[in-house]
């Protein structure tokens, strides 16, 4: 909207008088594009060795599943540097409108989800190492597949119905219905839980990679998880300064 486009404006223009420029250039509405998108940048939170290696994994997990899983949106921007509540973000784009969305595309976003949470098991060794980082992705995951049983049809076993409102559960509905959502939300989380668990074993050599970069430069762009995937040499981002 017209209100958007001015917001990023105003955004990129203060970028632009932080670096004392005399013009607003694109890397300007980026960096503003990021900030509305992501959040705030917190460089000055300080993290320890341990918590950036595994805020690497974390978001090394979550790219790999989404740049490997059918119909997701592609990779934008990954980041280990603390923005608003998030220690990382891996944010992905649509390259369109989005007006609809297919019951395999909403899986790929549930197992894109999990991609986190599996990494950092990856890093650890063992579930006992895991975080609390993934729990946003864990509520976003679990309201989803609630959705997509409850609202949009996709429960097997219970065929295309309204199973609930805005307030909750539908008034008429048994406990035995009940039950069959909560085993048709399992069955959705279990089933894409373990696709992203795959992705990751398969790939295991991408997730290292992509974890070591992150930790060097912090943020990547499409271009680098690309390189990566595709098991070419990483080029520094856009702006960065060699040592």
């Amino acid at each position: 909207s017209g209100a958007d486009l001015a917001n990023l404006v105003n955004e990129a223009a203060l970028f632009a008088a932080r670096y004392n420029a005399t013009e607003i250039k694109m890397d300007f509405f980026e960096k503003a594009k990021d900030k509305i998108m992501m959040g705030a940048e917190r460089k000055s939170m300080v993290m320890d060795d341990n918590d950036k290696k595994v805020t690497a994994y974390h978001e090394a997990g979550h790219a790999i599943v989404g740049y490997l899983s059918p119909e997701h949106d592609p990779i934008y921007k990954v980041t280990i540097i603390p923005r608003g509540r998030a220690l990382g973000v891996t944010m992905s784009l649509p390259t369109k409108d989005v007006v609809s969305e297919s019951k395999r595309k909403l899986e790929s976003k549930i197992a894109m989800a999990y991609g986190g949470r599996i990494a950092e098991e990856i890093l650890g060794g063992s579930e006992d190492a895991i975080s609390t980082g993934a729990s946003s992705d864990i509520q976003y995951a679990t309201q989803t597949a609630r959705n997509m049983v409850t609202e949009w049809g996709f429960g097997e076993g219970l065929g295309p119905l309204l199973y609930s409102t805005e307030g909750g559960y539908h008034k008429k509905i048994s406990e035995a219905t009940a039950k069959m959502v909560d085993d048709a939300v399992a069955k959705i989380i279990d089933e894409n839980y373990e696709k992203a668990r795959k992705i990751l074993n398969d790939n295991i050599d991408k997730l290292h990679t992509m974890s070591e970069v992150l930790l060097r430069f912090e943020t990547i762009d499409e271009n680098q998880v690309k390189e990566i995937m595709e098991g070419k040499e990483v080029t520094p981002p856009d702006g960065w300064v060699t040592d």
